[in-house]
């Protein structure tokens, strides 16, 4: 389980928030807005009101010993210019922040985000996929029940045979290609008799359910 802290309740910080808690980390959600913090409060670890812009709030909530925080606040440049600087400062070890445009982005590059995005939609739920899992190199929502991942292929897969596996009947998902190595050779519809490498990367199709269920077997 890794912890985290997000800051800011609009839809992105709220959709990362819930999808996190969903995943079962922990997480520790800050708006100053009570009624944002109010809706949020049954589906994560904990929720407080708070300004993030002063740092006696950042620091007892303990800020820097989070797995990761992310600065939600795009909308107020300065507001999240100066909590990812204030995050920084006070040692935090992962810093994702929301920009709101390009030159955003580059703000916060330049104060040492370690990580700036430019959300789209469903990319709260991708980001939290991400962040969750090391296994899990991208995500996407195709419903609400049902997902495309790509991922790194669990250890007892690897040297068997896609027919060995039998993936499609044992774990009720769907192979739709095989990525080899970085940058490597996609082969799209791999054959049955094709054999899982260590470095391949899977693109699979399932439920939400059972594809958690392959993530999790690492």
């Amino acid at each position: 389980m890794k912890s985290f802290l997000i800051i800011g309740l609009g839809r992105f910080g709220t959709a990362v928030a819930r999808e996190l808690s969903l995943l079962g980390q922990e997480v520790l959600a800050l708006d100053e807005d009570a009624d944002n913090v109010q809706r949020i409060a049954d589906d994560v670890t904990q929720a407080i009101v708070g300004d993030a812009r002063d740092e006696a709030v950042l620091r007892s909530v303990g800020a820097r010993n989070f797995d990761c925080c992310v600065v939600a606040v795009a909308t107020d440049m300065e507001a999240s210019v100066l909590i990812t600087a204030i995050l920084k400062d006070l040692g935090a070890k992962h810093v994702v922040a929301k920009a709101q445009s390009p030159v955003h982005a580059r703000v916060l590059e330049r104060i040492g985000a370690d990580r700036v995005v430019l959300p789209e939609s469903e990319m709260g739920q991708r980001l939290a996929q991400r962040l969750s899992r090391t296994n899990v190199v991208d995500f996407i929502g195709v419903s609400d029940d049902f997902s495309i991942v790509e991922l790194h292929p669990p250890k007892a897969w690897v040297g068997h045979s896609l027919g060995e596996l039998n993936i499609r009947a044992k774990f009720l998902i769907n192979v739709l290609a095989i990525r080899h190595g970085a940058g490597g050779h996609v082969d799209v519809t791999p054959a049955v008799d094709q054999i899982i490498q260590a470095d391949d990367m899977l693109i699979v199709i399932g439920t939400n359910e059972n594809v958690n269920k392959v993530v999790e077997l690492n």
